[in-house]
């Protein structure tokens, strides 16, 4: 029996894992509130959700949570911004690296919904439009799990 079979033996419902970062919780809560719609729409999906307080920790829980063969797909979130010292780039760079070696090393498809903008400052303008770019990206983070998984159940057959 394959991963995916054995981790949805008892139901015909695909687990994802949904982990969040809480810095600008308002903002990345856009991205799992229209996955969450978006993947109903879709097909029958449970998600468990978890939040972290920042995106730094988002490796380590994916890591976690894909090695735990509960899951068959784990959504990170985060919002990494530019607090007035260089280094959030650095902080980007890394979660997302680390989040493409989970996948790698455990197997189970990690997607990405971190985000880096260049400029982000705590305006309304701001807030709006970054707000908006998640509910987009929390969009397509659900089509990107459900076309993968569908791809990963037919090599799978």
């Amino acid at each position: 029996m394959n991963r995916l079979q054995n981790k949805n033996q008892n139901s015909n419902k695909k687990r994802i894992a949904f982990i969040q970062s809480c810095w600008h919780k308002n903002i990345v809560d856009q991205a799992r509130d229209s996955f969450q719609q978006e993947l109903k729409n879709l097909n029958d999906y449970h998600i468990d959700f978890y939040e972290l307080p920042g995106a730094f920790e988002l490796p380590l829980k994916a890591k976690q949570l894909a090695q735990s063969e509960k899951y068959s797909g784990i959504v990170a979130a985060g919002f990494v911004v530019d607090g007035g010292i260089y280094r959030h780039d650095f902080v980007a760079n890394a979660v997302v690296s680390a989040l493409m070696q989970v996948q790698l090393e455990v197997q189970v498809p990690v997607f990405s919904v971190v985000l880096t903008p260049h400029n982000f400052q705590e305006t309304k303008e701001h807030i709006e439009f970054f707000s908006q770019h998640f509910i987009e990206k929390g969009n397509e983070a659900a089509h990107a799990v459900q076309n993968t998984l569908c791809l990963e159940l037919r090599i799978a057959s």
